[in-house]
């Protein structure tokens, strides 16, 4: 988990950089390329974060997390059955 973290800081500072020197140079592509990266990066960032709470949950309450799953589970069912 340590590994992601530190690839997601590095591609957020290669991300800095590109739009840093996009508005230096006045050339739109490497910044929007940079602001993209950046982006990218913050979801995975909070996508690391759902998934540790998640894991977290089912650790300390696995009787909540059965219940969730099970909840969504019929919801996508009856979403799916009202195609």
């Amino acid at each position: 988990m340590v590994d992601e973290q530190f690839e997601a800081k590095l591609e957020e500072g290669v991300g800095r950089l590109q739009d840093g020197l996009g508005g230096v140079l006045g050339d739109p592509a490497p910044r929007l390329t940079g602001q993209g990266r950046i982006l990218r990066t913050r979801v995975r960032a909070a996508c690391f974060a759902a998934g540790d709470a998640v894991r977290d949950l089912t650790v300390d309450q696995p009787l909540v997390a059965v219940v969730t799953a099970g909840m969504a589970g019929f919801a996508l069912a009856m979403a799916w059955v009202r195609r």
